[in-house]
């Protein structure tokens, strides 16, 4: 939604983030065009690697589509529960309180990059939803700062999810008898949190691509306010106004709409569900989990059934978007991971890597192909599930740690998010911008986490 920017006089930024954020604008297109074209680049190459035969790679890519429609379930209803969360007037009336923090655009930048890269440690949805929130209010607030760079340094601190309590490839491989814990199923290691999110090796980076990423901002940020792109301050304000309004006729539907035991009701079964699974030590922090406590917590927060439903439907506009791309993405990885005389393009692609590897360098490189791959397959689940096959035997072989092989796997993931607008869509989806309007600065900080992921992925082996 351009109309929402206003045009600079000129970019006010370096010379350097100019030039990107010029190719992302002129030459970018739509993210479903973006999502079109990999389609046709991953068909092409499966064609040359691993069959030539159209039928066989319509029929994976037609299945790969609807194989995929539960993964895409779920993350819609942790997009939209998350976002009703934060919607709620407890939590509105604190991100509103740490927006109002911020006097100045550089401010802001720093704000928004602490906040969001902690709410994506704790949860990735929660992240994506807290930036875009944060994004809006702080938007509304400050009248010199430049909208664009703002909400892309939301995105940014998406960067350490991977490395946080919901990374997929780390709830995959500590969860026992998972179809997703590969290293358990090729080694019958179970790799608990102590070997991959909270090692050393692993807490370290994150830390300091949280730090470096504030002075990167800076550096990339328009000084002059005629050079910024700024938001249309009464269109936000307008908007959420309106999605905060609220009539209930006082009918007997009206009562039971507000009845609040209904909320507590549905809340209680979940929190009851959980203790019991706790006391049972059969308790898996997994997606559904996610939906269940975002929901629960939401149904408190919100107190009366009604004004729930109307966050809940006012947010949904923002999975449109995202709604429309899973099936080509669930298309990609249907072409990504067909086999023909034991051979696929993701491991096809893995093995060029692992040709030059050895005990020491087999992490980077497991790192840097899991960022090409992430191209392709945006998701961290079933990213691992295509590469985790490939990498878990070969470091095996090598004696490579299984928890670096595990994380490097899902550091390379992250990082490709940066220029994967895959996951940006949902917090665009909120603020109502472009890719485009935000992709230009993601190559900084993709460079900016590439090289530090990158560089552990080598420093740990020594200490392992």
């Amino acid at each position: 939604m351009q109309e929402r920017l206003s045009a600079p006089r000129s970019f006010g930024g370096n010379r350097v983030t100019g030039f990107f954020v010029g190719l992302a604008e002129r030459y970018l297109p739509d993210a479903y065009l973006f999502a079109v074209v990999l389609t046709l680049i991953a068909g092409l190459l499966t064609a040359i690697f691993v069959t030539a035969d159209i039928f066989v790679l319509v029929d994976a890519w037609y299945n790969g589509m609807w194989n995929i429609l539960t993964f895409a379930l779920q993350m819609a209803l942790i997009l939209l529960t998350g976002y009703t969360v934060a919607r709620s007037r407890p939590v509105s009336r604190l991100l509103d309180w740490i927006a109002s923090k911020p006097k100045n655009q550089g401010q802001a930048l720093a704000f928004i990059i602490v906040v969001s890269s902690v709410a994506s440690l704790i949860n990735w949805g929660f992240g994506l939803v807290v930036a875009a929130i944060m994004a809006r209010y702080i938007g509304k607030r400050l009248e010199n700062v430049d909208y664009a760079i703002l909400v892309s340094a939301g995105y940014a601190g998406f960067i350490v999810w991977a490395s946080g309590l919901s990374s997929s490839i780390a709830l995959a491989v500590s969860t026992p008898g998972s179809e997703a814990n590969i290293t358990q199923q090729v080694t019958g290691q179970v790799l608990d949190f102590g070997r991959t999110i909270l090692t050393w090796w692993n807490i370290v980076p994150v830390v300091l691509i949280v730090v470096l990423l504030v002075p990167l901002y800076w550096w990339m940020m328009p000084k002059r306010p005629e050079h910024m792109r700024k938001v249309d301050r009464a269109l936000l304000a307008r908007e959420d106004e309106e999605a905060g309004r609220a009539e209930t006729p006082d009918t007997p539907a009206g009562r039971l709409e507000r009845f609040w035991p209904l909320n507590l009701a549905i809340a209680g079964a979940i929190f009851l569900y959980f203790g019991h699974q706790l006391a049972a030590g059969e308790f898996v922090f997994d997606f559904n989990a996610v939906i269940a406590l975002f929901l629960a917590v939401g149904l408190i927060l919100h107190w009366t059934p009604i004004s729930y439903v109307r966050s809940f439907t006012g947010s949904a506009g923002a999975m449109g978007p995202i709604a429309l791309q899973y099936p080509l993405y669930g298309g990609i990885q249907g072409l990504m991971v067909l086999t023909v005389g034991g051979i696929s393009l993701a491991g096809t692609i893995a093995d060029w890597f692992l040709a030059f590897s050895n005990e020491y360098t087999f992490a980077f490189w497991t790192f840097v192909s899991s960022n090409v791959i992430s191209l392709f397959i945006p998701s961290g689940g079933g990213h691992w599930v295509v590469q985790g096959p490939v990498m878990v035997p070969a470091a095996e072989r090598l004696g490579v740690d299984q928890g670096l092989t595990a994380m490097a796997v899902a550091w390379g993931e992250g990082t490709a998010n940066m220029v994967q607008p895959f996951w940006a869509l949902p917090i665009l989806g909120i603020v109502g911008l472009g890719i485009r309007d935000i992709m230009g600065y993601g190559v900084f900080t993709l460079g900016l986490s590439f090289a530090i992921y990158g560089a552990f992925t080598l420093i740990a082996p020594f200490f392992l």
